[in-house]
Order: structure tokens, then C-alpha cells, then sequence
């Protein structure tokens, strides 16, 4: 590389976003780039040329491997939904000024999939004006819904988080007994995609049952059968674990959090803010059974518990991170980087880059066949897929008892 490289992180954050920000900055600097900068709070950010030069703040391979074991986003994020090019042209010559008096070589963005957005847009403009700058999306989500990706890194740390809590709290739940049975419901992220749901699957083993039901947004959910499913498991068992998507909705497209409480927020991309799910369920049940409910959000602990991440995971979001300044290094623009698997056991995967436009505001739902019949559990094919995503460990570096982070202090807006 003969230019500069500017990299940012949008989005929801995961426990394996900063490992695919080291992985860029570690093979930008080796392929050659004068300077590595970090928008901060992503496109956002760098509107108002908010951005720095990451040899500032990782000067050690120490640094490196605090980077990769630190949650949250490093350089921050943002929820920015650009316009569409002829609608606002001021706005893309605003940003392309900025990344020429940067001298930028290639844009790499990682996100999910309105990052993907963002990276369409951008490489469409540099195309139309003749801009020689490149842009490549680095895949991140723990939804794990980007097309044409086998997963997403942040994915199997998020499934490891989910399957170990769950598993937790099916323990716990079995301490106490109440005359009528105990009901807990456990609400997991995932929007309309049920890939972090599924994974509460992985509980079950020889020391643990797993959840009882599992109901993801893929199948439309009928609360009166449902409450028929957990009345019948009371008869022959005193506690019943459920997990369900925040995303689970009625036949006709009503979110079941919707019945509960009116869902006002709306991000920049359209999207309601779902939580509440649990607790409508939970208090449904109580009220119609008459037995000890409790309902428990994973919220954002899902995605950032970093002491629990996936070792798999990590090093994934690692190589893509590397992969995406090597395609931009190589020519490409408008690409994101991609994971293919060849095996899963024993497991391998590579990356393959593809074109951004078939990706962006697409979702990739669980497949109805890893689904049971009925809607209410996943079946072996998930757990075959899932499980060399959750595989080994990277430990946290411990300082005082509680793991050490690599921080970026931000000045307030």
C-alpha cells in the first residue's frame, strides 16, 4: 500500500469487533500504509472529522492482544444511515474531501448489515466521480443475518455467552420449589432473525436438559398453544425453561412485545426497539396457570461478555479484518469479506470477498428445516452448524482480579 487506511466500526457492538480492528491495523501496517486512522463513532464521526491515528493509542503487541480481548466498539459507534447519492451530493463531497485530505488509499468498514449500506453507497459514489478509493465491508453482527456469509464474526461468542447463561439459570432454577412449578422465560437479541435464540440449544448435555421450548421469529407464535405447551410440561415436571426471541411475533405481524406496551422508538434504519417480550409471557402465564413466573433479559450482556468469548471467534474476526485490507490492497471495492466453511468436522473455513450489493439490506433467517415441525424447538442440523463456532477459549488479561481492556477515551459531543 502506498496511501493511508481509514477504518471504522458501526453498529451494535460484539465481544470480536476490536480483534477484526486489530487485524486491520496489523496487516495495513504490514502491507505497507503510512498511517492507519479510526473514525470515531463511524461515518458519523468522520462528518465532523472526528477521527486518530491509531499508532497513537496501539503502540505494543501487548496492545494488540488487549485490543482483541476488549468488548464494546474501541473507536465507538454509530447508528447513521446515509441518503441515497443524488439525494444529497453536498454530503458524499463533504466525506470524499475529508478521506482526499487524509490521503486515503481504502475504507474499511465494520458492521453489519446497514454498514454494508453505507459501504454500497460509498463505493457507488466513488465509481460515479472516478474516485480511485476503495471500500470494503468487514462483517460483524451477533445477529449473524448478513447474506452470503456463513457467519458473522461476534456470532459464536454471543452463542457461547447465550448457551453458558442458559444453562445457569436452568441450574438456578431447580433450587427453589413452589406448589404450582416455576416458569422462567429468557428473552435473547436477535431482531427477526432467531440464530442467538437457537443457540440457548446448546445448554442442553448430559448434565442439563436445555431449554424445554424455543421459539424464534422465523414461525409465527401462537400464545394460546404455547401456553397449552407449558401447561403440559407443568403436569410432569416442577420447572420449565423457555427461550424466545425479542423478535417473536403473532401470525398476523404484531410483535408479541407490542402487546404489552407501545414500541415509540425508531432508530435511524427503521427499526422498533424490541425488549418486553419475556415479561408480557411471563406475566401471561402467571395470571392464566397461576404458577411462579420469572422472566430474564440477556440484553447487552450477550454481546459483551468478552470473558466468555469464543476462541474461534476471535481469530475469525481477526482474519477477516486482515482479509479486508488484503482485498482492498489487491484492487477490489465495494466487496465485503465473507466466510465460507468447507468442513465442519474437522471444522475449516476460509474467506471469499463479495459483492456488497447482494448483501446490504438483505437478512439471512434460520433455515425453516432447522426448525421443529411445530415451532417450538431447532433441530440437530443448528447444533451441527453452530457448535465449532463456540469452540475454545481466549483468556482475559487479568489485572487485580478483573480482566484489562484497551480504552478509548471519548470527548463528550
Amino acid at each position: 500500500m502506498t496511501g493511508n487506511v481509514i477504518v471504522g466500526q458501526s453498529g451494535g457492538p460484539t465481544a470480536a469487533i476490536n480483534s477484526s480492528l486489530a487485524g486491520v491495523y496489523r496487516t495495513a501496517k504490514d502491507r505497507g500504509a503510512k498511517k492507519v486512522y479510526g473514525m470515531l463513532h463511524g461515518i458519523q464521526g468522520l462528518l465532523e472529522e472526528k477521527y486518530v491515528d491509531l499508532s497513537d493509542h496501539i503502540k505494543s503487541d501487548l496492545d494488540i492482544e488487549l485490543l482483541k480481548r476488549t468488548p464494546a466498539a474501541f473507536l465507538g459507534s454509530c447508528r447513521y444511515k446515509l441518503p441515497d447519492i443524488h439525494s444529497n451530493l453536498e454530503l458524499y463531497e463533504k466525506i470524499f474531501s475529508i478521506l482526499n485530505k487524509l490521503k486515503i488509499e481504502a475504507l474499511i468498514y465494520i458492521g453489519g448489515n446497514d454498514s454494508m449500506d453505507t459501504i454500497k453507497k460509498l463505493s457507488d459514489y466513488a465509481i460515479l466521480t472516478g474516485s480511485s478509493i476503495r471500500f470494503i465491508g468487514c462483517p460483524k453482527t451477533i445477529d449473524n443475518d448478513l447474506a452470503l456469509t456463513d457467519h458473522t464474526p461476534g456470532y459464536g461468542s454471543a452463542a457461547k455467552y447465550i448457551g453458558t447463561s442458559v444453562k445457569e439459570i436452568i441450574r438456578d432454577s431447580y433450587c427453589l420449589e413452589y406448589e404450582k412449578g416455576v416458569v422462567t422465560i429468557i428473552e435473547i437479541m436477535g431482531r427477526n432473525a432467531g440464530w442467538l435464540t437457537a443457540a440457548s440449544i446448546l445448554a442442553k448435555g448430559e448434565d442439563c436438559a436445555g431449554p424445554d421450548l424455543i421459539y424464534l421469529p422465523e414461525v409465527p407464535f401462537d400464545i394460546e398453544k404455547f401456553k397449552h405447551k407449558v401447561e403440559k410440561l407443568l403436569t410432569r415436571q416442577s420447572t420449565v425453561a423457555v427461550a424466545i426471541s425479542e423478535g417473536i411475533h403473532t401470525k398476523d405481524g404484531k410483535y408479541i412485545c407490542e402487546l404489552g406496551q407501545n414500541v415509540d422508538f425508531v432508530d435511524a434504519f427503521g427499526h422498533k426497539k424490541l425488549t418486553g417480550s419475556a415479561a408480557y409471557l411471563s406475566n401471561y402465564i402467571a395470571e392464566e396457570l397461576g404458577c411462579k413466573t420469572r422472566s430474564i433479559e440477556l440484553s447487552t450482556l450477550q454481546r459483551a461478555g468478552s470473558h466468555l468469548a469464543s476462541r474461534v471467534d476471535i481469530l475469525e474476526a481477526y482474519q477477516v479484518g486482515g482479509a479486508a485490507v488484503l482485498a482492498a490492497d489487491e484492487g477490489d471495492t465495494g466487496k465485503m469479506v465473507t466466510l465460507v466453511r468447507h468442513s465442519d468436522d474437522p471444522y475449516q473455513c476460509g474467506t471469499v470477498e463479495k459483492d456488497v450489493h447482494k448483501i446490504a439490506n438483505d437478512e439471512k433467517l434460520v433455515p425453516r428445516s432447522w426448525i421443529s415441525r411445530d415451532g417450538s424447538y431447532v433441530t440437530d442440523d443448528f447444533i451441527t452448524y453452530v457448535r465449532p463456532l463456540i469452540q475454545g477459549d481466549v483468556s482475559p488479561i487479568m489485572v487485580d482480579g478483573i480482566p484489562r481492556h484497551l480504552f478509548m477515551p471519548f470527548k463528550k459531543r
